[in-house]
C-alpha cells in the first residue's frame, strides 16, 4: 500500500477549485473539505452511504460523516498525513458521481 502524502500547493491549486465548483467547501480550521448532500429521502441517502463504505473500505480511507434522514454531511482528511491528500481528491469525487 502507498502511504498517501499531503496535497502540495501545485495540487491544490489544480484539485480544490474544480470540487468547489461542485459544492466542496474547506472547513474553517482544518486541512479538510465538506459538503452537504441532500436526498430525495431516507433510502436514497442510506444507500448512496453504503455505496460509498464499500469504495471508501476499498481504499481504506473512511470519510467522517453524518446522516439525519435524507442528509448527509461529509469531511474529508487524510489524518495520517495531517490534512488534504489525493486520497480525499479521489473519494469526494467518487461520492459525488455516485450521487449523480
Amino acid at each position: 500500500m502507498i502511504t498517501p502524502e499531503k496535497l502540495s500547493d501545485g495540487q491544490r491549486e489544480t484539485a480544490l477549485p474544480e470540487l468547489m465548483s461542485h459544492g466542496w467547501a474547506m472547513v474553517e480550521g482544518r486541512d479538510a473539505i465538506t459538503k452537504r448532500y441532500v436526498f430525495s429521502d431516507f433510502n436514497e441517502a442510506f444507500g448512496w452511504m453504503t455505496r460509498v463504505a464499500m469504495i471508501a473500505e476499498h481504499m481504506n480511507h473512511h470519510p467522517e460523516w453524518s446522516n439525519v434522514y435524507k442528509t448527509v454531511d461529509v469531511t474529508l482528511s487524510t489524518h495520517d498525513v495531517g490534512g488534504l491528500s489525493a486520497l480525499d481528491i479521489a473519494l469526494a469525487t467518487k461520492m459525488d458521481r455516485l450521487a449523480g
